[in-house]
Parts: structure tokens; sequence; C-alpha cells
């Protein structure tokens, strides 16, 4: 769904920056994963002794066919620092074991913010209606792993500098949709790539993004390298397969 137009789903006649951050607030759905056991910070449940990813919404900006970028690298020529993601599937059900044969979803703006398949509104002038860049699928080897060729994705108003993942099993069935969540501070990615050419200025932290603000135990990955080597990016989710 375009911003603009999700955003008139919500208000008539005016364009809110309230709406905007509610969009990418956490979703309902996360009440009805089960639980086995108590809490967790960051919004996600037990499982035995395994955790359970926090269900996070898709947000204004989801693929809109999956099934057709299922590719490793998914930089399409965007400009940006070099990121490898690395992204780990576990069982929740099966004591955190690898889940191999799932399909992993990831997708994420580019380094001015803007997202591919949407744009030409009020909320995200440049249209990209057209192409489908920084999207992609692949399925878990043995190891339950996939791994993404991208870029170090930048930020937008209201939001801290993350990436969706959306997990489905090998027939297709939705386990979780959540979101990754980057280290911050001093000596971190986010502060080394400076928000590209737009600086930290204006810059939302995880402790006041709608999504993560409640916690990021669970959803923050590990990211080493630099700005002239590349980032690797190291990411692990729990999902009920």
């Amino acid at each position: 769904m375009e911003r603009k137009n999700f955003l008139k789903s919500l208000f008539v006649g005016a364009v809110s920056v309230p709406a905007v951050l509610a969009a990418c607030s956490k979703d309902d759905a996360d009440a009805a994963t089960p639980a086995t056991g108590g809490s967790t910070s960051g919004g996600g449940s037990t499982s035995g002794s395994c955790a359970v990813a926090p269900t996070e919404t898709e947000g204004p900006f989801p693929t809109k066919v999956p099934s057709s970028y299922v590719r490793a690298d998914i930089t399409d020529g965007r400009a940006g620092y070099p990121m490898t993601a690395t992204i780990t599937i576990t069982n929740s059900n099966n004591s955190c074991a690898a889940l191999a044969g799932a399909l992993v979803d990831i997708w994420h703006c580019d380094a001015e913010g803007n997202y591919s398949e949407y744009g030409g509104t009020g909320m995200q002038s440049t249209n990209y209606q057209a192409v489908h860049f920084l999207r992609g699928r692949q399925t878990t080897d043995a190891s339950g792993q996939v791994k993404f060729t991208t870029i170090f994705p930048g930020w937008y108003s209201g939001r801290a500098t993350h990436i969706h993942v959306h997990v489905y099993s090998a027939t297709g069935t939705s386990l979780k949709v959540t979101q990754i969540a980057f280290p911050e501070g001093t000596g971190t990615a986010v502060a080394a790539v400076n928000g590209y050419k737009k600086g930290l200025s204006g810059y939302t932290s995880n402790a006041q993004d709608n999504v993560f603000s409640d916690g990021v135990a669970q959803e923050l990955a590990t990211v080493t390298g630099s700005t002239t080597a590349g980032f690797q990016l190291n990411s692990t989710f729990a999902v009920p397969a």
C-alpha cells in the first residue's frame, strides 16, 4: 500500500506524523504468539528455553511479490557501504534447532531512506514504484542460515536503522514477521556510517522508535566491519515452526 494512501485510510484530509509512526508500530499479531514461558524483552515470548522473535509490523512498504525476488544479492546497484547480512532461523518448537528449508524475505530502505516499489507521493517524493532494489528471498540451509549481499541501510524520519524480515515455512505458511535492530552509539556501525549524506541530525534512536522502544534484546544484530572494508551483520531469530 502506498504510504500516502495508508495515511488516508487513517485520517481524512490531513497527513499526520503520528499516523506515520503508528504505521511502523508493533503489530497486534504478537498477542497471538503462543508462549509456554514468561514474556521477554522486545515483545517476544518464550517457548520452553527458546525465546520466540517478537512480531512486528511489515510497515507501509512490504515486498509486493516476494516470490519474484529469489536472490542473494539484493543491491541492484544502489550506492552505499557494502554489507553481508547472515540471518539464522531456529525452531522454537524444537529446542531451538536450526530450521532448514524456511523461506526468508528481507527488505530495507536505501542510503537516502527510500524504499523500492513505492514513491511518487507526499511521504516519499522520489518514485521507485518500478524498481525492486534491496528486496530479496532466500531458503535456509541445513544450518538454518541465509545470506544476503546488500548495503548498510539509511534511515528516515520516525524510525531507527532497521531491516524487515518475514519468515515462511517451506510450504509458504507465514511463521513470523519481525525486524532487525542495529546497535547504536560510539564505536558502532551506525555511528561510523553517520546517516550517509543526511548525517544523524533528527535520527530516531532505538529507545525512541515506536517498534523498538520496548526493548531490542531479541532483535539486536551483531554488526562488525568498517566503511572501508564493508560490514557484516549477524542475526538469529527463533520462530514457531
